[in-house]
């Protein structure tokens, strides 16, 4: 018995898929964008400042004025997609602490303990570690990311069945 041939691709499938190193790209830059602004409100003081009450983060106490500082580097990192997947496996990480051993003592759920943005931006980084960077990103200009035939611009490998 053989296995039942695959449908083609509808055009509007087709152009979906043509778009997603472009929508990769600028979730990828809204993503780093808004984590960048966050650890520069902590350690600035600007955009509202740390906690929204305009001061700062004291330098060097832990855990806030470090996590500040991977915000602002790995948010930039990320944004400029430059060492995308590291950026994003370190930001993921730092949130995934913060989400633990700050707001989940506070609640179970996310909304009870004012985890939201940490759980949003854990996710989100540890979905670009294994998406990489999309279309627009420096790690392409500097060779640090190829582009797959089969997924253009997504740094995804195609699925090659081993000889064995």
């Amino acid at each position: 018995m053989s296995s039942p041939t695959p449908s083609p691709a509808s055009p509007l499938t087709a152009r979906v898929d043509a778009a997603r190193p472009y929508a990769l790209a600028l979730f990828r830059v809204v993503i780093g964008l808004l984590f960048a602004c966050h650890g520069a409100a902590s350690l600035f003081g600007v955009l509202g400042g740390a906690a929204g009450g305009g001061g700062t983060v004291p330098t060097g106490t832990w855990p806030g004025w470090y996590a500040a500082a991977i915000q602002l580097v790995g948010g930039a990192l990320v944004l400029l997609g430059l060492g995308t997947r590291t950026a994003a496996l370190i930001s993921s990480g730092s949130m995934a602490y913060a989400y633990f051993s700050v707001h989940q003592g506070e609640g179970l759920w996310p909304l009870q303990n004012g985890g939201e943005a940490s759980a949003i931006f854990c996710w989100a980084f540890f979905l670009l570690i294994f998406t990489g960077p999309g279309a627009w990103a420096l790690d392409r200009v500097f060779g640090g990311e190829r582009a797959s035939v089969g997924h253009a611009g997504t740094g995804a490998r195609e699925h090659e069945p081993s000889a064995a």
